[in-house]
């Protein structure tokens, strides 16, 4: 594994490497946000230990900049803020895992190889389609500036599909992550939501129905294997 640490206090940033590299870890360190962004654009890294306060950009900017530039990064936030509400924010801003100063290195360890195993693929703090934006923690949809109202479940069906990038989703899928399993297999609930989804979203549509496959963001290629083929949605 390798990792990346963007700690600004030295000592702080030697004793974490220390105890990483006494773990079989590559381990590089930065002080700054600038040297971060630098090496996470050259270097291939499993986690990055991200110290919120990073100069010199004020803390948030920095943190979004890095965890945004670096999607495949998994990202552990670090911080003497330990509240709960410093946490939302952290985790909000993109983090992985946050963990307060000051901290047992036996924990920091612990919570870099569980960063480690998990999937590289991360769905920002918000979505975004062209004008189209999704909020996932305010659970906000906008589009041109202008906010829609969404129910629940309009809102579970278009963040899967946004959140697959471009990926055909289909209707199973959507019946899992948006459903109970007490929902029938056969109803038209999916498709009677994404007409709906549709309309509220307004023109031009942005969900292509794949015949046979699922749904897929317009605009991701309508370039489809097999005999299905894009069909333009006509609710």
């Amino acid at each position: 594994m390798r990792v990346l640490i963007a700690e600004p206090n030295v000592q702080t940033a030697h004793r974490m490497q220390s105890t990483l590299i006494r773990n079989c870890m590559a381990v590089d360190t930065v002080s700054d946000s600038r040297s971060a962004e630098l090496l996470l654009a050259s270097t291939t890294y499993d986690v990055l230990i991200l110290e919120r306060a990073l100069p010199p950009l004020p803390g948030e900017r920095s943190c979004t900049t890095l965890i945004t530039g670096a999607p495949e990064v998994r990202t552990l936030m670090i911080s003497q803020h330990g509240s709960s509400q410093a946490k939302v924010e952290g985790l909000v801003l993109g983090a992985d895992d946050y963990l307060a100063k000051p901290f047992s290195h036996e924990e920091l360890l612990a919570r870099v190889r569980a960063l480690g195993r998990r999937p590289v693929t991360r769905i920002p703090p918000t979505l975004v389609c062209g004008e189209l934006r999704f909020d996932l923690f305010a659970q906000e949809v906008t589009r041109f500036g202008h906010a829609i109202e969404l129910t629940l479940k309009e809102r579970a069906v278009l963040e899967t599909i946004m959140g697959a990038g471009g990926r055909i989703v289909s209707s199973e899928e959507l019946l899992e992550k948006a459903w109970d399993i007490h929902t029938d297999p056969f109803s038209q609930v999916v498709k009677v939501t994404i007409c709906t989804l549709r309309r509220k979203l307004g023109a031009p549509a942005l969900i292509d129905t794949i015949r046979r496959q699922g749904y897929r963001l317009r605009g991701a290629g309508d370039e489809v294997g097999g005999k299905g083929g894009v069909r333009r949605p006509r609710c």
